[in-house]
């Protein structure tokens, strides 16, 4: 048999969560005119409270530098406020201003949207698909 690579499972994951990205992008970046990193600090940002660009670059899968740019352009934008971590000095903390938070709930209705427009793609298939993915995803904390 000769490898295909259309039929390598994780071939097909990384490009069916491309698209997903992808689609989910152009949504809130016509609203808002974010990037995905802007997009991620800020849904981090918004359930979180005030963090460090550290634990912000551990929780969203991105690059301390890329965080850190997202986060200035958000800065400039007048969505998020930086100020002198808590727990320790040298960090600094993110957080949302009131234009940002505004921002947020705006597209957390889009967010939840979309979400909803891919369950329902999924149909029947999403509790075994949910399953699978957290399986998957659990692996990642080993």
């Amino acid at each position: 048999m000769t490898f295909q690579l259309d039929q390598f499972l994780p071939y097909r994951l990384s490009v069916a969560a491309a698209e997903v990205s992808r689609r989910f992008a152009a949504r809130y970046a016509a609203i808002a005119g974010l990037s995905v990193p802007e997009w991620r600090v800020m849904a981090h940002l918004s359930h979180s409270g005030a963090v460090s660009v550290r634990d912000i670059t551990r929780q969203v899968n991105l690059d301390k530098s890329v965080v850190s740019r997202a986060a200035s352009r958000l800065q400039e934008a007048g969505h998020v406020v930086k100020s002198g971590h808590d727990g320790d000095r040298r960090l600094i903390a993110l957080e949302l201003t009131p234009q940002g938070e505004a921002l947020m709930k705006r597209l957390s209705a889009v967010a939840d949207e979309f979400q909803n427009e891919l369950r329902t793609l999924l149909g029947n298939d999403i509790a075994g698909f949910e399953r699978g993915l957290a399986r998957i995803l659990a692996q990642g904390d080993d």
